[in-house]
């Protein structure tokens, strides 16, 4: 696993007994263009919050916190193949420095039934990233526990803001989401625990990041507690080290903090292996793949862009104009696919994104963007979403996202949502959340990411939109064959006018004709169609 990808802990902290269970998701209808639904600051637990995350977005860790102004979009994650595990606080005593119980089982390797049971703040502290899939670097995260065992249920992630006169207001929210989120699906959280990860500034340490956000956790705390929902434990983890807000006993928990162990050597590890389960890395890492280019190569893809804009807008002009370019851009995605599935790199993700980015030149990277922004192309483009083309496709939407350089920002929007959608068809949901969120940071009112991000966070089946996807994609085949067959009969009914009998035709020879051309004396008539009398003034105008 990334070293980066998951905090550790000390190994004699932890007394498990193991064990996991699976949760399925409800798989409700889905369309791919339903109405527009409000802005996706969804509670963890597949339902509306009745009050929105104010801060502006979940992927800039510097969001801050405006009531006033236009909710953004906030993280809720569903229980998934090890969400329902157990925390069982113990009774910390002066002799107890792990804060755990005596533990009733042994160890033993998990079932498909089994839950993990964690029973101390650094169990809790390593369950982090295996909760979210991924490490949440500058983030504040609340998990839901549900019955007297503790089991973890729905979760919500939101940047940390950097104006602290926003914390207020966000301690809130973000506790009403949670608990109102249980309360209609009628499982109020029984207690909440609370994260802050944060990583230290330039000359400040882990102990100075804690003693810096300990604000920030009593508003959390004090919020939860007003709503009838005490938190168990709240956790700040910084520079490889966790502290725990709730406990007073410096003899358990020292001020320098506890050490985390090394990634992967834990029972929470090992049941995540055993269950399938992958912590992608930092939430960082997830974003610098999906960042825009800077420096002279983002200067260069700036200008080919605005080459291709221009050569765009004569184009779009002309008579079936958008029908030609929606077709050229479809084929070029369709052989960029095919060059990326012919070629798949290997090495680090920026190793392999680097190759991703070797494979497509700047104007074709310019020709898709700019065609990509058309909604029916972006449609179909989704079509490219499962079996052999859905890791090129992915891989090819990411390299998009990092061409959208300097004015063109705002393009990235497209190749983002598809990249979302297809990690959320390939049940890639971290990915899919990371994706779509800084899709809504760039535009939030972007109809298709809005549904995609709220369809996720109320944990639906992809399923439904894929064969609608299917379906759309047999009738684009079939239309694209129709006209061969229906063009026959028309080109035989185009002669039929000619073929009528008429008065100035005597005899199967057709008309007659002068020295000149002209007709015979019996073709003075002129066809309804014509209004041009026959004769030799015809015959000028015809020349």
């Amino acid at each position: 696993m990334n070293p980066h990808s998951e905090p550790s802990k000390r190994s004699d902290d932890s007394k498990p007994a193991a064990t996991s269970s699976d949760s399925s998701a409800q798989p409700p209808s889905n369309s791919p263009r339903p109405p527009k639904p409000s802005p996706p600051a969804n509670p963890p637990s597949a339902a509306r919050p009745s009050r929105r995350i104010a801060p502006t977005g979940p992927t800039d860790p510097n969001s801050t916190a405006e009531p006033a102004g236009p909710p953004g979009p906030a993280d809720a994650t569903n229980p998934s193949a090890l969400s329902h595990l157990a925390y069982i606080a113990g009774s910390p005593t002066p002799s107890d420095p792990s804060h755990s119980t005596t533990p009733t089982d042994a160890a033993t390797a998990p079932s498909a039934d089994a839950q993990v049971t964690l029973r101390s703040p650094a169990e809790l502290a390593d369950a982090l990233p295996y909760l979210l899939g991924f490490y949440p670097d500058d983030s504040v995260v609340m998990v839901a526990l549900h019955g007297e065992r503790g089991r973890f249920g729905g979760r919500v992630r939101l940047g940390i803001p950097t104006d602290r006169a926003h914390w207020p207001d966000v301690a809130d929210q973000l506790a009403g989401c949670l608990i109102s989120a249980g309360q209609e699906r009628d499982e109020r959280p029984a207690a909440i625990i609370v994260y802050l990860c944060q990583e230290p500034a330039a000359g400040e340490s882990g102990k100075d990041v804690k003693d810096r956000l300990r604000p920030l956790a009593q508003r959390l705390r004090t919020a939860c507690g007003a709503l009838d929902v005490p938190v168990l434990e709240a956790l700040c983890l910084s520079n490889g080290r966790f502290w725990s807000y709730c406990c007073p006993d410096f003899r358990c928990c020292s001020a320098e903090g506890t050490p985390l162990v090394m990634p992967g050597t834990s029972v929470m590890a090992a049941a995540a292996a055993y269950a399938g389960m992958q912590v992608r890395g930092s939430l960082k890492e997830m974003e610098a793949r999906l960042r825009p280019r800077t420096g002279p190569r983002a200067a260069e893809q700036e200008k080919v862009l605005d080459t291709a804009a221009g050569a765009l807008v004569p184009r779009m002009l002309r008579r079936d104009g958008a029908v030609a370019v929606r077709r050229d851009t479809l084929e070029l995605a369709g052989a960029m696919i095919h060059r990326f599935r012919q070629d798949t790199p290997s090495g680090s993700n920026r190793a392999r994104d680097a190759c991703d980015d070797a494979l497509i030149t700047d104007a074709e990277a310019a020709d898709l963007i700019l065609g990509l922004q058309d909604r029916v192309t972006r449609d179909r483009a989704a079509e490219w979403m499962d079996g052999s083309a859905a890791a090129p496709a992915l891989r090819l939407w990411r390299a998009l996202a990092r061409r959208c350089a300097g004015g063109y920002a705002e393009h990235a929007v497209a190749p983002l949502t598809l990249a979302g959608w297809v990690c959320w068809s390939t049940e890639d949901g971290p990915s899919a959340r990371v994706a779509l969120s800084c899709a809504l940071a760039i535009d939030p009112d972007y109809t298709f990411a809005q549904l995609l991000h709220h369809a996720i966070n109320e944990g639906l089946d992809p399923e439904p939109l894929r064969r609608c996807l299917r379906e759309q994609h047999r009738e684009a085949v079939a239309a694209t064959e129709a006209p061969a067959p229906s063009t026959a009969p028309a080109a035989e009914e185009t002669p039929r006018p000619t073929k009528r009998p008429g008065p100035a035709r005597t005899g199967p020879a057709g008309r007659p004709r002068g020295p000149r051309g002209a007709t015979g004396p019996g073709s003075r008539t002129t066809d309804g169609r014509s209004r041009r009398r026959a004769g030799r003034d015809g015959d000028r105008s015809r020349r």
